[in-house]
């Protein structure tokens, strides 16, 4: 364990009171008020949990990094990030800071896209051979998550795949800032860590409130150094928390007006940053939309379009953005047969006029609306264009259905409904 863990308090999945639900899995919604309880027993109404860290947002915030590690009791903090970022000049600029406040920080850069298990053993490992304390991410969210399962195995031990599910880290694990370099995964303020089981192929979740970093720091000017690519993936990866969040299960007040601002920000400004990379409005207003719809599904959970998008990247390695590009059309349709009326605002914030029509129609015009969005950001028109066959679908439908994201899905999914969704977007 390293020896940050005995001087960190609080840090835990701990502190409820007895009997209190330890998260949004497993609520029944409440068709009156149209949001769900946050536990079991509690009406729609009474209760809303909003877990977020310490936020630190705007053009130069990079120049906070210092500050805020020592905050967090940093001496030798250990910086988590990988050849692309260290390339663009980020992690140069965040070491002179780190320095300036008196830190002594160490990198580990060998993260790739969709973090492995086996990345994450050497991290931890070379955390523990330089006695590092506080963890510090800069990049996407692969980087991120890398980070979190490094927390995680100095607080806890064992193997990363032993915490796949809800709740699963009980001990206290060291402080995290999170610095974000691209616009969409949300990483930096959620309570999630998404792994590559690399011996079976498969990405596993891990969630809980431990997870939700101390503090997140972003600066729009770090989304500039973004390849086209990963732009339009990391915009469409936003574009879908915002909306799965909304017609989550689990959704409530909170997390739905964040929701809902994210999928306009996306659908005004995604565009721009692929025609003008360097202009920092629209940069700026990317960076919102991923650190709100970041905060809306930390709290409200997603559904299948993740579930299944997870199943592509573990088995393939493929952009996890794109996948969700290709798959969101297709299950807002499925969704909206039980759950049509919350797809009226979520098309009115895409800037849609659906006054007036029924939710069904009003969700269909929204699945164009994405598919429209996917086109002109550059995004494949089916799975098929990334490697999935329908060889591959019967496997991918039955490890959708052990992913955590499924259960708060607005509508019941089989194994059967998952194998047609992934066939219609092949």
């Amino acid at each position: 364990m390293s020896t940050v863990s005995a001087r960190v308090s609080g840090r835990t999945t701990g502190g409820r009171h007895p009997g209190e639900a330890s998260g949004p899995l497993g609520v029944e919604p409440d068709p009156a008020s149209g949001f769900a309880a946050t536990s079991p027993g509690h009406s729609a109404g009474s209760l809303a949990k909003f877990h977020a860290p310490e936020v630190v947002f705007g053009i130069g915030s990079l120049g906070e990094a210092g500050f805020a590690a020592v905050r967090l009791g940093a001496r030798r903090p250990m910086i988590v990030t990988d050849p692309g970022v260290i390339e663009a000049g980020w992690v140069a600029m965040l070491r002179h800071h780190l320095a300036e406040a008196g830190l002594r920080p160490v990198q580990f850069s060998q993260v790739t896209p969709n973090p492995k298990d086996r990345e994450i053993r050497a991290a931890y490992e070379y955390y523990l051979q330089e006695q590092a304390d506080v963890l510090i991410a800069i990049g996407g969210g692969s980087c991120i998550d890398a980070a979190k399962g490094v927390a995680i195995l100095s607080g806890n031990g064992g193997q990363i795949l032993d915490y796949a599910g809800v709740d699963q880290v009980s001990r206290p694990i060291p402080p995290t800032l999170m610095i974000p370099s691209t616009s969409g995964t949300g990483a930096d303020v959620s309570q999630f860590c998404i792994v590559t089981d690399t011996a079976s192929a498969v990405k596993i979740t891990i969630m809980g409130r431990a997870l939700v970093p101390d503090i997140s720091i972003t600066d729009p000017l770090l989304l500039t150094t973004m390849p086209e690519d990963l732009n339009a993936a990391t915009g469409l990866d936003a574009l879908t928390h915002g909306i799965e969040s909304f017609v989550s299960l689990a959704h409530n007040p909170l997390a739905d007006t964040h929701a809902l601002n994210a999928v306009g920000l996306v659908f005004g400004h995604l565009r721009a940053t692929q025609e003008d990379p360097g202009e920092h409005e629209h940069r700026t207003k990317m960076a919102q939309a991923s650190l709100q719809a970041g905060l809306a599904f930390s709290n409200a959970i997603l559904g299948a379009t993740h579930s299944m998008s997870h199943q592509v990247g573990g088995l393939l390695d493929a952009p996890h953005g794109v996948v969700n590009g290709v798959l969101l059309p297709h299950v807002i349709r499925y969704n909206a047969a039980s759950s049509p009326q919350r797809f009226i605002a979520l098309a009115r914030a895409a800037g849609l006029v659906v006054d007036g029509l029924p939710g069904q129609e009003a969700a269909e015009l929204l699945a164009t609306h994405v598919r429209r969005l996917a086109d002109d950001v550059g995004v494949p028109r089916g799975l098929g264009e990334l490697g999935v066959t329908e060889s591959d679908i019967p496997r991918l439908a039955r490890t959708t259905m052990h992913d955590a994201c499924l259960t708060t899905n607005p509508r019941s999914v089989s194994v059967e409904d998952v194998a047609q969704l992934f066939r219609q977007a092949l």
